[in-house]
């Protein structure tokens, strides 16, 4: 392994609840052994990219319900390709070279998981998204 790949690995946060069990699917085991590690390591880069996409799509956010709040965060990871594929890359930077060869395997499977991750971190950032901050 190289020096970048000792780097990344050296800089990801432990989840104790992220289980690597024997008859878990390939899928799963890179979730909880790559994914959730870094999207752990990237929420607070995942909450301020959030901040940035509502001020770039005219504050609309900060007018709705919670419950639309929770909707728009949906639909801004779902619809929105540019903003889909700038979260995929904040993933896909801290891969190491042989994690990366794994996701070029199953990408498209791969990138449901980041995104799902994804967004029920930035719901459960909610409160972060307020006008004050």
């Amino acid at each position: 392994m190289n020096t970048r790949d000792n780097q990344l690995l050296s800089c990801r946060p432990t989840i104790p609840g992220a289980l690597i069990t024997v008859g878990i699917s390939d899928q799963e085991h890179f979730q909880n052994s790559t994914l959730r590690p870094i999207a752990k390591l990237q929420n607070d880069l995942f909450v301020l990219v959030f901040k940035n996409y509502i001020t770039k799509h005219k504050n609309v956010f900060y007018n709705l319900t919670i419950e639309k709040r929770l909707s728009y965060i949906d639909n801004a990871i779902h619809k929105n390709i540019k903003f889909r594929n700038a979260l995929k890359g904040m993933f896909i930077g801290q891969f190491t070279t042989e994690e990366y060869l794994t996701y070029t395997a199953n990408s498209s499977a791969l990138n449901k998981r980041m995104m799902n991750i994804t967004r029920e971190r930035l719901k459960s950032n909610l409160m972060q998204f307020e006008i004050s901050n």
